[in-house]
């Protein structure tokens, strides 16, 4: 039995439902000999900023029961360099580049956009307003509905690609935020990104990341993800792509089936860096299985 695969994320077309967590895959050039990259539905690339980032102090990772913490801090060489060496690098490849935006103010979030529009390898843009490992910009943009409308606003009237929002899970009301980004122009909404949280040193009696905080990720933060797709599926119009503690092809349908059009393999792929492509035929071995002619039948399609 054959599955149809292709999903409309917001405008782009994915010839399956699976792509990579920013700040997880690079882009792509690390696991290119573990993964076929265009039998993906599209690649996210790690966070780019307008100029480098040379990130947070170490150590910024902490293995964590059932996951990981991280404090990177969006390290990163700047929007040129990405064109330079991501960008070339992607071009040997067909399948769709959604770039990972970065930004400590709004300008910053535009400008990196307007450098990236004369680039064709661009299919997408995620505008991080999420990240909890920055001092300004990231989070604090994304807990805030006005602030979110402002920056996806201007974003939105920087290009006319298709435009997700990647949403932080650190908020009161995520379907409020949700509503907020829809609203201001967003084609889709990436949700979520990592969960606040901690990690302390009994021994030394100190934290063992040097910002104290960082982002935790993994199949701890997995209930709350799909807590978070399913209400957010409820409140906005347009697609979702959903990620949080994603390990195996029945993790990417129970998001499928929360509501997410699209989902993406974060750090399951530090664990096993074919994690992407093994979702990917996990999915499909479901739809076998349980006679799923079209993996858009599974969306949303939660039974409550």
């Amino acid at each position: 039995m054959s599955v149809a695969m292709q999903v409309d994320l917001g405008g782009l077309l994915m010839e399956n439902p699976l792509t990579t967590a920013s700040g997880t895959f690079g882009s792509g050039r690390e696991y290119a000999a573990f993964v076929d990259l265009d039998a993906l539905g599209a690649i996210t690339t790690k966070g780019v900023s307008l100029k480098p980032w040379k990130g947070n102090a170490t150590p910024r990772i902490a293995e964590t029961p059932s996951g990981m913490l991280n404090s990177i801090g969006l390290q990163n060489p700047g929007v040129d360099a990405f064109i330079e060496t991501d960008l070339a690098f992607l071009s040997a490849y067909k399948v769709p580049v959604i770039v990972n935006v970065s930004g400590h103010s709004i300008d910053e979030y535009v400008q990196v956009i307007e450098r990236l529009e004369g680039e064709d390898r661009v299919g997408a843009y995620e505008v991080n307003i999420s990240c909890p490992n920055v001092d300004a910009g990231g989070m604090a943009f994304g807990c805030h509905a006005p602030s979110v409308e402002a920056v996806v606003s201007r974003c939105r009237s920087a290009t006319k690609r298709p435009l997700f929002v990647k949403l932080t899970p650190n908020v009161t009301s995520i379907a409020e935020i949700a509503r907020a980004a829809q609203d201001a122009g967003a084609d889709a909404i990436s949700l979520i990104n990592t969960v606040l949280g901690m990690a302390i040193d009994a021994h030394t009696r100190k934290p063992v990341l040097a910002r104290a905080v960082g982002g935790l990720s993994g199949p701890a933060i997995k209930p709350i993800a799909l807590r978070m797709v399913y209400e957010a599926y409820r409140a906005v119009r347009i697609p979702l792509l959903g990620m949080g503690g994603i390990m195996s092809g029945q993790d990417a349908i129970e998001f499928l089936l929360a509501g997410a059009t699209a989902v993406a393999v974060g750090t399951a792929s530090f664990v096993n860096p074919r994690a992407v492509a093994d979702c990917k035929a996990g999915i499909e071995a479901y739809c076998v299985r349980y006679g799923v002619k079209d993996v858009n039948e599974l969306i949303g399609g939660l039974i409550c």
